[in-house]
């Protein structure tokens, strides 16, 4: 095992081994334990009591956080003529379709989020082993796929962001960047768990939310008490 920095060390004093911390003072902390020369993302990891290999267990969805992830989101919108207007007004970063498709198709993932039309898809699907790997094929799920191009592209902009449970159970997001107020990570947190909450499996059976931590790139994991969360 490597040897901790000083930093490291100075994160680790400041947790209480075996302490839940309250949304609030957690938000507070991973903004102390935080000592990156650029602007960390903050992230959070919920454990979840269900079995994502049963498609009736499956957590997935979308939240618009009320403050935003803080993140530059490059948006690409693979639209008909008819709707490029519409997507470059709502701030789409690249607009257009086969030539996009063709870059695609040459290795060109510069990009977070694609928002594309129901018709199109069938163009998409070719492109299913570039986007795949990559969590950018286009899902109608996530609002990604839709009519409203302008209005999906806004909403990304915005601070829209999608999320589902990985194969061991563990849903795992940013939810903004260390320079935010500790309020407005508490703000953020709380939206997502909301959301996690509403998303609960009719056939999960035990206790839902298993545990929650907050940390930030490079921190260490600050555990945060699941009944403070609605403080």
């Amino acid at each position: 095992m490597s040897k901790l920095t000083k930093n490291q060390k100075l994160a680790f004093e400041k947790i209480e081994a075996g302490k839940s911390y309250s949304l609030k003072e957690a938000a507070k902390l991973v903004k102390e334990i935080t000592f990156t020369k650029f602007d960390s993302s903050v992230d959070i990891d919920v454990r979840l009591g269900v079995d994502p290999r049963k498609a009736n267990q499956m957590v997935r969805g979308v939240v618009s956080l009320p403050h935003g992830t803080g993140k530059q989101i490059r948006v690409l919108a693979l639209c008909t003529p008819d709707k490029e207007a519409e997507a470059k007004e709502a701030g789409a970063d690249y607009v257009g379709l086969d030539e996009y498709i063709e870059k695609i198709k040459g290795g060109w993932t510069d990009i977070d989020v694609i928002i594309t039309m129901p018709a199109i898809m069938g163009k998409i699907g070719a492109l299913g082993r570039v986007l795949g790997p990559r969590g950018l094929m286009p899902n109608p799920k996530s609002g990604t796929v839709t009519m409203e191009v302008g209005k999906a592209v806004a909403e990304v902009k915005q601070g829209k962001i999608d999320f589902k449970v990985d194969k061991y159970g563990i849903v795992h997001t940013s939810i903004g960047k260390v320079s935010f107020s500790e309020d407005k990570i508490a703000d953020n947190a709380r939206e997502f768990m909301a959301t996690i909450m509403k998303l609960k499996p009719t056939s999960a059976k035990g206790t839902y939310v298993k545990s929650v931590y907050l940390s930030s790139t490079m921190s260490p994991g600050i555990k945060i008490d699941t009944r403070s969360i609605d403080e």
